[in-house]
């Protein structure tokens, strides 16, 4: 895939500020329906969120570093990696998903959370989009990225905010529909 370097990162800056009103509307929701299970074995919203927020842990400061020392000045095209190009692929969010299997280390299920869980990831997003502006000074294409899942492989940059771009969207998507159905507690008067 070749598209230009400033439509990807268009692109990219309104996802993420999509992802960051998402967030910010789930954050004025309750402690109670953000940590609903629409079945046993799924996530809470919470949930969703704190498996994003591993990611962002690892991803924030990995584009972060690989843009600071990145000796690439921009060019015109982003020329998309066939292994990037099917990650990003796999996380856009699509009728009828496929569910994926959570590394064990990822997956937040069952544990006890709170609503900091969304400041933390709000602050992720709003680190992503300075990174996705000062991304515009370097190469998307030759500039390399590490990926969590493993210290051998390398993504280019341009796929990296695309994948995690693209799952964050996900998830998000994830923790709107667990919402759905939540019964809110009855209040004494």
């Amino acid at each position: 895939m070749k598209i230009s370097s400033a439509e990807v990162i268009n692109d990219l800056i309104e996802r993420t500020e999509a992802n960051l009103r998402s967030a910010r509307e789930l954050n004025k929701r309750s402690a109670h329906e953000l940590n609903h299970r629409p079945a046993p074995d799924s996530w809470s919203p919470l949930e969703c969120i704190e498996h994003l927020n591993y990611y962002g842990d690892y991803y924030v400061p990995e584009i972060e570093a690989r843009i600071d020392s990145s000796p690439h000045p921009a060019e015109e095209t982003f020329k998309s990696g066939f292994l990037g190009n099917y990650f990003a692929k796999s996380m856009l969010p699509k009728e009828n998903l496929k569910k994926m299997k959570t590394l064990k280390a990822s997956n937040p299920l069952g544990k006890k959370l709170s609503k900091e869980v969304i400041d933390h990831f709000i602050k992720h997003q709003q680190k992503l989009l300075e990174l996705l502006k000062k991304a515009k000074g370097v190469s998307l294409t030759r500039t390399k990225t590490g990926i969590s899942i493993s210290k051998y492989l390398k993504l280019r940059l341009g796929d990296t905010f695309r994948v995690v771009v693209y799952h964050n969207q996900r998830h998000l998507l994830q923790a709107r529909r667990a919402m759905e159905n939540v019964a809110t507690p009855a209040t004494d008067a």
